[in-house]
């Protein structure tokens, strides 16, 4: 499988065109910027994380973000319900472990979710991947302390066991499937330096695979998209603060012409 400019642009235009809803349970600290980067890529965006209506909004969502950053157990309940539903109607679920490998009760809940929900995509870094293993790896608060190379067993692992696609993003991001690797070495190292930046490359690959059906190259779409626009934001950003708002015009701004230019594969 083979990642190009026209086939990411292709996906982009059918999202401005078709602005799928993108059901996100997800964490207090990023729902404002993971709500704004699908906006400006051209998605529609619905932030709901109460148990009483999980289920019904899974039924107009065409894509289900599960992201585990700030837990509670009403949240979790809330995950559960609406994973089932998500199921049930056959859309794709995208899990952000976010965390796990940090405490028992995060690594727990996310990997009972694998279980329970078989996403069809899996996001995290190469600590957390690492941790749905349980290897021996250990995460940071949510930052990783392991290189995304050093995580692609572990990736491989969790696709033979579970089916779902896995996306490790770092320096270098990671699309793993059972048959196929691609690396995409896009992105700037002040993105690290932005909280939330993790959990916007996930609601991304939500937004993608809403509408394609190929998760393997719906989430190498996903994190092409925000190496690229995270280089082009960091050109005229002073610090962290600017890099994310630019960050959020390029991707309304994003064109196709920009994707040609920058686009950076590694070797698989």
């Amino acid at each position: 499988m083979t990642i190009t400019p026209s086939g990411i642009w292709k996906d982009i235009e059918t999202i401005r065109q078709e602005s799928p809803l993108v059901h996100n349970i997800t964490n207090y600290v990023v729902m404002n910027t993971t709500a704004n980067a699908l906006l400006a890529l051209g998605a529609s965006p619905v932030m709901a994380h109460a148990q009483n209506e999980a289920a019904d909004m899974v039924n107009i969502a065409r894509a289900l973000v599960i992201n585990i950053g700030t837990l509670s157990d009403p949240w979790i309940n809330a995950m559960f319900t609406a994973a089932a539903r998500a199921k049930e109607r056959d859309i794709p679920i995208v899990l952000d472990p976010v965390g796990a490998g940090a405490t028992p009760y995060r690594t727990k809940t996310a990997r009972d979710l694998i279980h329970a929900a078989f996403p069809a995509i899996i996001r995290g870094n190469g600590s957390e991947i690492m941790a749905l293993c349980e290897t021996t790896a250990t995460t940071k608060g949510v930052d990783s302390g392991s290189a995304s190379d050093l995580a692609i067993d572990a990736a491989r692992k969790l696709n033979r066991e579970f089916g779902a696609v896995i996306c490790i993003t770092g320096e270098t991001d990671y699309i793993v499937s059972q048959d196929a690797m691609i690396s995409i070495k896009n992105g700037h190292e002040m993105m690290p330096r932005v909280t939330g930046l993790g959990c916007t490359a996930t609601a991304l690959c939500g937004a993608f695979a809403a509408i394609n059906p190929d998760f393997f190259m719906a989430a190498a779409h996903a994190m092409a998209v925000m190496g690229i626009a995270g280089e082009m934001a960091a050109r005229t950003a002073r610090g962290p603060a600017s890099l994310q708002l630019n960050f959020i015009d390029t991707l309304y701004q994003l064109s196709e012409t920009h994707i040609q230019a920058l686009l950076r594969l590694g070797k698989a």
